[in-house]
C-alpha cells in the first residue's frame, strides 16, 4: 500500500480507536465516595476583632483535592465525590455516623476533637473503613489511643514542639520562660513542649500559669509586664495558649524583652499564607480564587488527606480498602505536599511525616526539621514520636 495512503489511515483510525478505548475505560469508571464529617465547635470569644469566624474550615480543602484527583482519574478511569456532614456543637456524632455514614462510604475525614474521633473509630462499622484524622493533633491518638484504622494528616502536637526546640537550639535560645494558659488543651500542649524540652536539652527558668478567669484586653498593659516578671534571666517566653485567650497580648507587653514562640509569636503549624516556595503559591492562589480567604492548616490536611487517597488509588490499581491502605503505609507511597519534602506514613502510629512550617504572623521563618537534626532513616522522623518511642500498639 503506498505509504500516502498508509498515513491517511492511521490519521483516520487512530483517533477513533482512542476514543473507543476512551469511551469504553469511561463505562469502566470506577467510583470513590469520600465522607467528611466535623463537629461544630463552641470557642470562646476571639481575643481580637480581626479574628473573622470562619465555620467551614478544612471542607475547602479537601473539595479542591476532589477536583484535582478527579483531572488525573479522566485519564485512569477513577471518579472522586466529596459529601460532607456537620454535626452541631450539641449533635451526636456516633449517632450521625452509623445513621447517614457507616455501609455507605470506605472512606471518612474526621475534624472531631479526640474523644468524639474515637467514638467513631470504635464503632464496630468504622472497623472496615479507613479514617483520616484532620483536625486533632492529641498525641494520644498516635500512642497508647492509636487506632489502625486512622490515618493523621495533621500533625501532632509533639511534632510542632520539636520543630519549636529544634530552631530555638539553632538559634541557641534554650533558657525558656514557660506560660501555660488553663485549658485541657494548653495543659496538653505543654506535655509536648516539656517531652520536648527534656530530649533536647533545653532549660525551663521559670514556668507560671495564666488564668482564663481574667480578661486579656483588659488588662494586657497592666498585668502582662507583672505577670511576666521573674528573678531569672532567659531567652524567650514560651506561650501554650491554644484558643488564643491570652498569647496574642505578650508580645511587646512583657518585662524583659524577649521574642515569644509556641502558640502565639512563632508558631509551629503544617501550612501558613506567607508560605511561597515549592509551589505553594500556586495552590495558595488557586484556594484564595475558590473561597476568598487563606487556606488554613485544616484545609491543608483535608487536601492531602484526599490527594494521598487518590495518589494510592492510582498507584495500587485499586478501590478496595485493604490494598489502598497497604499502599500508603508502604515505603513505596510519597505525596508531594508543597513543603520541599515528599511526604509519608509512618507504619508504627499512621502520622504523616511532613515538615512544619515556623512562621511569624506575616512570614516564614523557618521550616523543620532544622538543618543537623539527622535522623537514621529520614529527617522528618526527628519530629515527633519515633518509632523507639512510640506506645502505639496497632502499628503496622
Amino acid at each position: 500500500m503506498h505509504t500516502s495512503i498508509k498515513l491517511i489511515i492511521s490519521f483516520l483510525v487512530l483517533p477513533l480507536l482512542f476514543v473507543l478505548a476512551f469511551t469504553a475505560h469511561a463505562k469502566d469508571k470506577q467510583n470513590i465516595n469520600i465522607a467528611y464529617l466535623s463537629l461544630e465547635q463552641v470557642l470562646p470569644p476571639p481575643a481580637s476583632i480581626l479574628d473573622i469566624p470562619i465555620k467551614d474550615w478544612g471542607v475547602p480543602g479537601a473539595e479542591l483535592a476532589i477536583a484535582d484527583n478527579n483531572t488525573t482519574g479522566k485519564f485512569t478511569g477513577q471518579s472522586f465525590s466529596l459529601k460532607s456532614f456537620a454535626v452541631p456543637a450539641n449533635g451526636n456524632v456516633a449517632e450521625v455516623f452509623e445513621k447517614s455514614i457507616s455501609g455507605r462510604f470506605d472512606y471518612l475525614l474526621l475534624a472531631l476533637p479526640a474523644q468524639q474521633l474515637l467514638a467513631v473509630a470504635d464503632s464496630p462499622k468504622a472497623k472496615d473503613m479507613l479514617l483520616f484524622n484532620v483536625a486533632s493533633s492529641d498525641d494520644s491518638l498516635r500512642g497508647a489511643q492509636c487506632r489502625s484504622h486512622v490515618l493523621h494528616v495533621i500533625p501532632s502536637r509533639a511534632m510542632r514542639a520539636d520543630a519549636l526546640a529544634q530552631y530555638m537550639v539553632k538559634k541557641r535560645w534554650t533558657k525558656w520562660f514557660l506560660v501555660v494558659g488553663d485549658a485541657p488543651e494548653d495543659i496538653l500542649f505543654a506535655e509536648a513542649l516539656k517531652r520536648s524540652i527534656k530530649h533536647f536539652g533545653i532549660e525551663v527558668v521559670a514556668e507560671k500559669t495564666w488564668e482564663h478567669h481574667h480578661d486579656a484586653r483588659r488588662t494586657a498593659q497592666s498585668e502582662m509586664a507583672v505577670f511576666t516578671q521573674i528573678d531569672d534571666d532567659y531567652d524567650v517566653l514560651v506561650v501554650a495558649d491554644e484558643f488564643g485567650q491570652f498569647g496574642d497580648y505578650l508580645d511587646y507587653r512583657t518585662w524583659s524583652a524577649r521574642p515569644v514562640i509556641g502558640t502565639q509569636g512563632l508558631v509551629a503549624t503544617a501550612w501558613h499564607p506567607s508560605h511561597e516556595q515549592w509551589g505553594a503559591i500556586q495552590i495558595q492562589n488557586r484556594f484564595k480564587e475558590k473561597t476568598n480567604r487563606w487556606m488554613g492548616e485544616q484545609d491543608y490536611a483535608a487536601y492531602l488527606a484526599v490527594r494521598a487517597l487518590g495518589e494510592a488509588v492510582v498507584r495500587s490499581q485499586s478501590v478496595v480498602l485493604q490494598p489502598v491502605k497497604d499502599y500508603l503505609l508502604s515505603e513505596r507511597f510519597a505525596l508531594q505536599g508543597y513543603k520541599g519534602s515528599p511526604l509519608s506514613f509512618r507504619a508504627w502510629d499512621g502520622q504523616l511525616r511532613q515538615p512544619i512550617l515556623l512562621a511569624a504572623p506575616r512570614s516564614l521563618v523557618a521550616v523543620a526539621p532544622i538543618e543537623g537534626f539527622s535522623h537514621p532513616k529520614t529527617e522528618l522522623d526527628s519530629l515527633g514520636f519515633d518509632l523507639p518511642e512510640t506506645q502505639c500498639k496497632e502499628g503496622k
